[in-house]
């Protein structure tokens, strides 16, 4: 097996001013299940892929709670997220016991990112392998924030990480300018459809998916199966019906009995799809 000189401690620079291991905590986040996050101005939805090492086992967690207003979604190390989540859940407790107030999403974030941070500078540690989702409400509206293993933060309208998460990338960019004033049920959905885009001819079911919801009025929570089973069926519906109107406007002269017939053919010559179509429907 091929090893570099430069990866034995974190605190090793490369000549070409490179921290190996920092890296490989980013490729860890980078092969986990993907976890994807979402906010409007009253809204964050955060929902994630829920992936089992065997037909066997049972998936590990990926949502947690931290508190009523704050929620994170992780994607790695799932160990290393658990960790994180009660060092975050315990800084809310202490805020609010001390303070007699909900603590800012902003403030708990920085305290993340130091936290990942001293890692990246002590040779005895090695950094965190996982990337969190922080979504939360507070005075301030409504936020979204993505920590990096190397201790960087980011604040995002809507984000994806992990494994196939480009594909969810591709479609919150085309999609991100309206979420600002999207409802809670289209952000929903748009969550699902950008989960949907990560999956590699799978079925988007309410198994191999969990979603979560907090905003004004309504406390960090995680839909229950049967409740996402029923967007996930409303919306499958939907885009059943688009298809072929999009096949009609393709090929006009062709009657109303062929145009399924006339899609299928479409796809099997490799005609390129429409961009509201995800590939697991060509």
């Amino acid at each position: 097996m091929f090893r570099n000189q430069y990866d034995t401690d974190v605190t090793t620079w490369s000549p070409a001013g490179r921290l190996f291991q920092v890296e490989y905590a980013m490729e860890a986040v980078k092969q986990g299940s993907a976890a994807i996050g979402l906010r409007s101005k009253t809204h964050v939805v955060l929902a994630c892929v829920n992936k089992a090492n065997s037909e066997l086992s049972s998936h590990q967690k990926k949502i947690f709670k931290v508190d009523d207003h704050i929620g994170v979604a992780i994607s790695g190390l799932t160990a290393d997220g658990r960790v994180l989540s009660r060092y975050m859940r315990s800084e809310c407790i202490n805020y609010s016991y001390t303070y007699e107030s909900p603590l800012p999403v902003g403030r708990l974030v920085v305290q993340l990112a130091d936290k990942a941070q001293v890692c990246t500078q002590r040779s005895w540690k090695r950094p965190y392998g996982v990337g969190l989702l922080v979504g939360g409400l507070d005075e301030s509206g409504a936020h979204l924030y993505y920590n990096c293993p190397s201790g960087n933060y980011f604040e995002y309208q809507a984000f994806a990480i992990g494994s196939r998460s480009q594909a969810a990338k591709t479609y919150l960019e085309r999609r991100f300018e309206n979420f600002k004033d999207s409802s809670r049920d289209d952000l929903i959905k748009d969550a699902l459809m950008a989960t949907r885009e990560t999956l590699q001819g799978e079925k988007l079911t309410s198994s191999i998916c969990t979603i979560s919801i907090l905003g004004v009025g309504e406390p960090f929570h995680i839909l229950d199966r049967e409740t996402v089973q029923k967007l996930i069926d409303e919306f499958e519906i939907v885009k059943e019906e688009d298809v072929p109107a999009a096949d009609q406007d393709v090929a006009p002269e062709q009657g109303d009995s062929a145009a399924p017939e006339s899609a299928a053919a479409g796809t099997d010559q490799g005609s390129a799809p429409d961009q509201g179509v995800a590939p697991m429907d060509i």
